[in-house]
């Protein structure tokens, strides 16, 4: 009996774990939901504790919360936004869809800090909660946090793994090798070109998660409990996007429909189809590298990985391209928590989401995956990687489809014919062209220089230009 002490709330009497900094309502959530095991991302209650600060003073300067009140809540949800009582937020993700358990939880441990020591008679719901319903708070705590998140972390690391891919281009501007289309020879591009694609790629992700910000700025809250602003003063939504603002130096505005952003997550779910398409990016970054490394003998051996760590426990010597896997796996689950994200987003009965817990969990789940493996991509297998320069040109020396470059001299017949017998034969194009086709060799040397043909263009390999 020592190790607990007796919480009520509005059902009654409860044990409650006597070092515990919550209350009944969290304990209720605790026992109810028993679930998966899952907290709720640090993240999404360093959001909590932001918002909870900002209004304790929005409330104190609107004359509704008194000045001691309110600074002992202030900086007791500081605190836990720091991430100092992490261990006091157990409830499971998979709990009731508003997120109130999460809020109360929030409201419970912060009233006990400010009030410790003090006596103040801080009541969670009085006091911490003043002028907020969990139907405002969660959604906006959603949003704050994912674009703390974005800003913060996912962003930076784009920009990081943009920058590796850029400088590995540079040097390898004039390094040609043979392009493919349906995993088929193509024509020539020079590894810069390749690479090149990649970083435009990032660009356009990083393009259009910053254009979400705009609408992730918006916060709900002021809302209370279906938009109507019952319970609170008018004029609190625009000071305390103001005041988010100035503790955050996040640019936040009132949302211009309260009910639109409790009663949908359409937000939340197009911040989540952005990171879904840049998995969808990086998905490919990581595995035209697993193919570019394939080998090193019977693939294509084009580059060679960074040797990070042995890659089989029966075969010695051999060596994995575990980044690219281990990022390839983290798209997965984003593309997999997308789906999530969306069926939650749909959950809006008339003025309510009910699966918003859920939203939150995967939305910054996704994010962190993809900063984190942005970064490693681009620090232990992009910056280190090695081009086999001598692999590359002997492939590209053989590759029959360099004959395009001939077809405005001898017609697409013609320059077929010698593809299939330069393949059949195994011998480089350029050799059969001067058996077949009659131009000499300084003129096939011009039409077929692979760096010429990267440039594009009619006639790009005879001006040597293009």
């Amino acid at each position: 009996m020592g190790t607990y002490r007796i919480e009520k709330d509005s059902l009654g009497e409860l044990r409650v774990p006597a070092a515990a900094l919550y209350g009944a309502q969290t304990q209720r959530a605790v026992q109810n939901f028993p679930i998966s095991g899952l907290r709720m991302p640090r993240a999404f209650i360093r959001a909590l504790g932001l918002i909870k600060a900002a209004m304790a003073d929005v409330n104190a300067d609107l004359g509704h919360l008194k000045p001691a009140l309110a600074k002992a809540i202030r900086k007791a949800a500081e605190r836990v936004a720091a991430g100092e009582f992490d261990a006091d937020f157990p409830v499971d993700v998979f709990q009731t869809g508003s997120g109130t358990s999460s809020n109360m939880n929030a409201n419970e441990v912060i009233a006990t800090l400010a009030d410790r020591g003090r006596k103040l008679g801080i009541h969670p719901n009085d006091h911490v909660n003043m002028g907020q319903s969990s139907n405002d708070v969660i959604p906006s705590a959603i949003q704050l946090a994912a674009l703390l998140c974005l800003r913060e972390d996912l962003l930076p690391a784009l920009k990081r793994l943009q920058t590796t891919i850029l400088q590995r281009a540079k040097p390898l501007a004039r390094v040609t090798k043979t392009g493919r289309t349906h995993l088929m020879d193509a024509m020539p591009l020079t590894f810069a070109q390749e690479f090149g694609a990649w970083a435009a790629q990032l660009t356009s992700a990083i393009e259009r998660i910053g254009d979400s910000l705009k609408r992730l700025r918006r916060l709900p809250l002021g809302g209370t409990a279906i938009g109507t602003g019952i319970n609170a003063d008018r004029r609190q939504a625009r000071r305390a996007a103001k005041r988010l603002s100035e503790i955050t130096g996040a640019k936040l505005e009132s949302a211009p429909n309260l009910f639109e952003g409790i009663a949908s997550q359409d937000v939340a779910v197009e911040v989540s189809g952005q990171l879904n398409a840049l998995a969808c990016c990086l998905m490919k970054i990581a595995n035209d590298l697993r193919w570019m490394n394939a080998g090193p003998l019977a693939g294509l051996g084009e580059i060679e990985l960074p040797a990070l760590q042995p890659g089989s426990s029966i075969m010695p010597g051999k060596v994995n391209p575990v980044i690219p896997e281990a990022v390839a796996m983290v798209c997965a689950q984003v593309m997999g928590n997308h789906v999530a994200v969306t069926v939650a987003g749909q959950s809006g009965n008339f003025q309510l989401n009910v699966m918003l817990p859920l939203i939150a969990h995967n939305l910054l789940q996704s994010i962190a995956l993809l900063a984190n493996a942005s970064r490693q991509l681009a620090d232990a297998a992009i910056a280190g990687l090695r081009v086999r320069e001598d692999r590359v040109q002997a492939v590209l020396a053989r590759n029959p489809m360099l004959v395009t470059a001939l077809n405005p001299v001898v017609g697409y017949e013609a320059a077929a014919a010698m593809a299939k017998q330069a393949y059949k034969e195994g011998r480089p194009i350029a050799e059969v062209a001067r058996e077949r086709s009659g131009l000499s060799v300084a003129q096939l040397r011009r039409l077929l220089d692979p760096v010429a043909l990267t440039r594009g263009g009619i006639g790009a390999g005879s001006s040597g230009g293009g």
